[in-house]
């Protein structure tokens, strides 16, 4: 039999065990609110019995260790939704910035609609065809001329100004690139660091469950900057993935992230080490990157494009025109993009000289007038058949759909990230009821074990005396 000794000895691990039973208690409930947390559980088991005549008896308990209740499965699923969530929303807030310097009314829902903010290029190009118009009534009013020269220089301003800021909003994702490609490096140099550590904890008998937790914790965010693939080797250690490079294999970073350029000021993403481009698909990086050469590029491209055909338009007809000297063949735009477009400067200077006239020394005539004011409602070859109204807006509405398009997208990716996270929470995530209940079953084992030990005291006690009497 174990005897009076052998019995304290079981009740001192009960208590030991008890008391790990509630340190891990703590630990489960100091996180619950730690998404990348799995629920972690004392693994106890029968202390080694000891052979007796009567039979085996046991010793008590005792801990061999602590597991967590980790679904690798959920946790893969949970970072391929973080790329797809990484990316949309770095598409959502370049694409926003740029509908807010258009300052239209974008609506996603009809082509044909006319953007009609009171500050935007619709209603400026709407007030340049008006101006004309007036003007076409009495050309030799100096007023109305000024007005013309007035509306044309706004356009070009207009012009000027929202392709300044596309192009800052191009840079800023160029700079974010750059940013995101240095945070996803660090990351990877974290994860190998945790494989080192998860190996080395493991190989040695101990717990990695904090360590598992850390990594888990790092991978979801690399996955918000870029998609990659994982397998998991035998010693528990993850490899990692970008394209078809390895970057992380054990606890060694075998390649990482570089932006470059590839000549036209557009950074892209390539393994530094092997030197191959890499086609992301998913992260923010990837977001950047699709929301700056889509939906941006092509809406500075229309743009450029309508102010383009702007100035060959009406150039070709005000050049043929007189103004109020006779002198004729200036143009009224200059430049040849939104960037550069701007208003002749000697027309600017001195509104006499705005050639409104279709002859000379007729300052009555206004034949070019008139035919500047019709440009506005005719269709344009170099534009699709469209009016400058409606190219405009047909452009303005392309990036409406592609941020409802986004937007959509966002929704429906932060309620599949959320699904999958409760799934987790349910599955391996902290209770704080279960933890409630269990901390009181460890309290009453531990007052148990306490009781057990104070009356083996005593017996010990009564032994002693009996000894000594």
């Amino acid at each position: 039999m174990i005897g009076l000794l052998g019995t304290l000895d079981m009740g001192a691990r009960s208590l030991s065990v008890q008391q790990q039973e509630m340190d891990i208690s703590g630990q489960n409930l100091a996180n619950v609110n730690n998404t990348s947390y799995a629920d972690e559980q004392l693994v106890v088991s029968e202390s080694d019995g000891l052979e007796t005549p009567i039979g085996e008896e046991g010793t008590g308990v005792q801990s061999t260790g602590i597991t967590e209740t980790r679904n690798a499965l959920l946790d893969g699923q949970i970072q391929t939704e973080a790329s797809t969530t990484g990316s949309l929303t770095a598409q959502q807030g370049s694409l926003q910035n740029a509908e807010a310097y258009l300052d239209e009314q974008i609506s996603s829902t009809s082509s044909s609609a006319t953007p009609d903010s009171p500050n935007g290029l619709a209603s400026d190009l709407s007030n340049l065809f008006d101006s004309f118009e007036s003007l076409s009534t009495d050309p030799s009013e100096l007023s109305l001329r000024q007005t013309a020269v007035q509306s044309a220089q706004q356009v070009a301003s207009q012009f000027n100004q929202v392709s300044s800021q596309l192009s800052v909003v191009q840079g800023d994702l160029n700079t974010s690139v750059t940013n995101d490609v240095a945070s996803a490096n660090q990351d990877l140099n974290a994860i190998a660091t945790l494989n080192q550590q998860i190996v080395q904890a493991q190989a040695s008998g101990g717990s990695a469950d904090q360590l598992v937790d850390q990594r888990e914790k790092t991978l979801e965010n690399l996955a918000g900057l870029a998609n990659y693939s994982t397998t998991t080797q035998a010693n528990g250690a993850v490899n990692v993935s970008i394209g078809s490079v390895t970057m992380v294999s054990g606890g060694n970073v075998t390649d990482s992230l570089e932006a470059y350029d590839p000549g036209n000021g557009q950074l892209q993403v390539k393994a530094q080490q092997a030197g191959t481009p890499l086609t992301l698909t998913g992260g923010s990086i990837a977001g950047e990157i699709t929301a700056r050469d889509g939906a941006l590029a092509s809406l500075q491209s229309g743009l450029n494009t309508l102010a383009s055909q702007l100035i060959t338009q009406v150039n070709s007809v005000y050049s043929a025109g007189y103004d109020l000297n006779g002198k004729t063949g200036q143009d009224l735009f200059t430049g040849t993009d939104a960037s550069s477009i701007g208003v002749n400067s000697n027309v600017a200077a001195d509104p006499s000289q705005f050639q409104a006239a279709g002859t000379a020394g007729a300052p009555g005539d206004n034949s070019v007038a008139l035919a500047l004011a019709q440009l506005g409602g005719q269709n344009v070859a170099g534009l699709g058949n469209q009016t400058f109204s409606a190219n405009y807006a047909q452009t303005v509405s392309d990036l409406g759909s592609a941020i409802s398009s986004v937007n959509d997208q966002l929704d429906t990716s932060n309620a599949v990230s959320q699904m999958l996270t409760t799934q987790r929470s349910e599955a391996s995530g902290v209770s704080t009821d279960t933890e409630m209940t269990n901390m009181i079953q460890y309290q009453k084992a531990y007052e148990a074990s306490a009781e057990l030990i104070t009356t083996l005291n005593q017996m010990l006690q009564t032994v002693v005396s009996m000894k000594t009497s």
